[in-house]
């Protein structure tokens, strides 16, 4: 397994003085695109509806109990990350921690899975794991994924977003509760001038 680990990575890891243009778009990819989960989800909840404020209130619930996942994973089982061991080629700095599963991939596949489950956030889920891919490629292409973090994330994500949106309503009630009121304290006043749901 870990011989065709290293040979997808190497496969997929930029060659020496890749392109800028390339190697800019997978920086961004890698770093960046990440943002765009709590933003995307901040933005989308004050447009929302109630059933479709609790699916992302899941989502972020998932995507918080997909990193606990992955940090026992890491205190049980270490894996070093590809520059750790010498292969390929780096072009992003990065702690040399264990590097599966991938952390990055598995907060955006959390959330983007627990929305898919849910029916009215489908499309917005499903567009979300295709984001996820680039991210994929671009932490693979950069040097500081293994492909098999990515299926580790995967996994992950899948569970996590599972057991939240299936399981774990326990945990998304009370959540959902909390930042209902932190959004009414916080846009109260934009929701007493109609520009914001209540």
């Amino acid at each position: 397994m870990e011989s065709i680990n290293t040979t997808l990575f190497l496969m997929l890891n930029a060659h020496a003085l890749p392109s800028p243009p390339v190697l800019a778009l997978a920086i961004f990819l890698a770093q960046y695109l990440i943002l765009a989960v709590p933003i995307a989800l901040v933005a989308a909840w004050l447009r929302a509806d109630e059933p479709q404020r609790r699916a992302l209130v899941g989502a972020a619930v998932a995507g918080a109990v997909g990193l606990a996942m992955n940090q026992a994973i890491g205190w049980v089982w270490q894996h070093p990350r590809p520059f750790v061991m010498g292969i390929g080629h780096t072009y992003l700095s990065h702690a040399s921690d264990s590097s599966f599963p991938s952390d990055h991939l598995t907060l955006i596949w959390s959330v983007a899975f627990a929305l898919a489950l849910e029916q009215r956030t489908r499309v917005v889920g499903v567009s979300a794991a295709l984001l996820g891919l680039l991210v994929a490629w671009a932490r693979i292409f950069l040097g500081v994924h293994f492909p098999m973090d990515m299926v580790g994330a995967a996994v992950v994500a899948a569970v996590s977003a599972w057991l939240v949106t299936r399981q774990m309503l326990w945990l998304v009630v009370p959540a959902y509760r909390v930042a209902l009121c932190v959004h009414r304290k916080l846009f109260a006043r934009l929701i007493e001038r109609g520009w914001v749901k209540a």
